[in-house]
């Protein structure tokens, strides 16, 4: 009986302690690191650009496999109901010239089987195709990567949206309690002969407008949460809790690198290049050796002369394609394809030199948004001071319920301000880290 309550008491702990690491799991605050690795291991978006990367690179193998030597089974079976007639001039039997008699030749039933051989020894388009297909490789790449870079920016997007709705439910909440504590105030002048009817419903009618938008911003909370939810692949039931802490440090000027974009255009005016060579080469001649080995099967089945027999059939020989016309075709698609590769060559030069500019308007973005923010902790520091000393004032009689209300509107105003900046701040180093190729570093 001892044993058994010892194994029970065993799996009660065990049980509350896997639940309580469930419940802790489940409720802790996830960072922002924490959320973009969650979303590029499960986001599904990136399983697509993962297989697109696969299937490139199974095209470039099946490129390079054209230049593999074949081979074939071949068999046929033909069973002639009428003989083919062949025309036999009489002259060979001595009769008169330009004098013919038709004549069936061969057996009906005839076999063949035989494999062949086939050795490319040059094959310029094989060649291009490899080269194509191993650029389109890279592009899918830089794809891929792109794709990261777009989840990168939407879960960071969202993670700040959550805390800066999160930071405004603060301040709200800060609000209701300063309003409710003034209610309480004047509801209990009021019991007092000393204050106005309207002036307790002034002060209701601005506490239940602040709960109302509490609400609002609630249920905008959590729409943010279950999209950021949805793009790290985890169920909208989970718990989750971003961290209220927005950091908005100064930070030094990223280094530039090469942004994805323009590596995009680069490889892009690469497989225009290579497509052109393939163009021109495909002027040129390929060769293929080829042999054949086999067997000629013939049969007759009218009695008493039927027969089957085989005889060996083999050949080998050297094959060369040369194009010599085909009516200006290819010239054609030479001449479009130099112009696509100098529109392209235009839009990679026009991505950099727009790289610059944006890049020099994102730092002058973000500083301006540093100096907003510290401007606006003063601003919220300076009207809260004022709410409280006007308050103070009030109760002293020396300033009246409208001055009170006009400090509760500044403060909300200064922390909108505030929030405003910070908002202002982490768009332009989002978009500082994009254009200088840093999302991912």
């Amino acid at each position: 009986m001892k044993q058994f309550f010892s194994t029970n008491s065993k799996l009660v702990i065990t049980n509350v302690v896997l639940l309580l690491i469930v419940n802790y799991a489940q409720s802790q605050t996830w960072e922002l690191e924490q959320c973009i690795d969650t979303a590029l291991v499960n986001n599904k978006k990136l399983e697509i650009a993962k297989n697109e990367i696969t299937i490139s690179e199974q095209r470039n193998r099946e490129a390079k496999a054209n230049l593999i030597p074949k081979v074939v089974l071949n068999g046929e079976y033909k069973y002639y109901t009428d003989l083919p007639y062949q025309l036999m001039p009489l002259s060979v039997f001595g009769g008169p010239e330009g004098q013919f008699k038709e004549a069936q030749f061969g057996v009906p039933h005839n076999i063949n089987a035989n494999v062949q051989l086939n050795i490319p020894l040059y094959n310029p388009q094989a060649y291009g195709a490899i080269k194509a297909t191993q650029i389109a490789s890279e592009i899918k790449e830089i794809q891929y990567q792109k794709t990261e870079e777009t989840i990168y920016l939407e879960v960071s997007n969202l993670y700040y949206n959550a805390q800066i709705v999160g930071s405004q439910l603060k301040f709200i909440d800060s609000n209701i309690n300063n309003v409710s504590s003034l209610l309480l105030n004047v509801e209990l002048l009021y019991q007092q002969l000393l204050a106005q009817k309207t002036d307790v419903d002034r002060i209701a009618l601005q506490l239940e407008i602040i709960k109302s938008q509490r609400e609002i911003l609630l249920n905008k909370y959590e729409q943010i949460l279950n999209g950021l939810k949805f793009i790290m692949g985890i169920s909208i039931d989970r718990e989750l809790e971003v961290n209220p802490n927005i950091e908005y440090a100064n930070t030094n000027t990223p280094v530039v690198h090469s942004s994805l974009d323009l590596l995009m255009g680069q490889s892009y005016s690469s497989l225009l290049k290579s497509e052109l060579s393939t163009l021109k080469r495909s002027r040129l001649p390929s060769v293929s050796v080829f042999g054949s080995y086999g067997t000629l099967g013939y049969g007759y089945d009218e009695k008493p002369n039927d027969f089957l027999n085989f005889y060996p059939v083999g050949l080998a020989g050297l094959q060369v394609k040369y194009p010599l016309f085909n009516g200006t075709v290819t010239h054609r698609k030479i001449e479009q394809k130099k112009i696509e590769i100098t529109n392209s060559e235009l839009k990679v030069a026009l991505i950099d030199e727009q790289s610059e500019l944006l890049i020099e308007n994102a730092k002058m973005k973000k500083a301006t948004a540093i100096l907003t923010v510290e401007t606006s902790l003063l601003q919220i520091d300076m009207a809260k001071s004022i709410y409280e000393n006007t308050e103070l004032q009030r109760q002293n009689e020396v300033s009246t319920l409208n001055d009170v209300l006009m400090a509760d509107t500044a403060l909300r105003e200064a922390q909108q301000n505030y929030l405003s900046a910070i908002i202002d701040y982490l768009k332009a180093d989002l978009e500082l880290k994009n254009l200088t190729g840093n999302t991912l570093k």
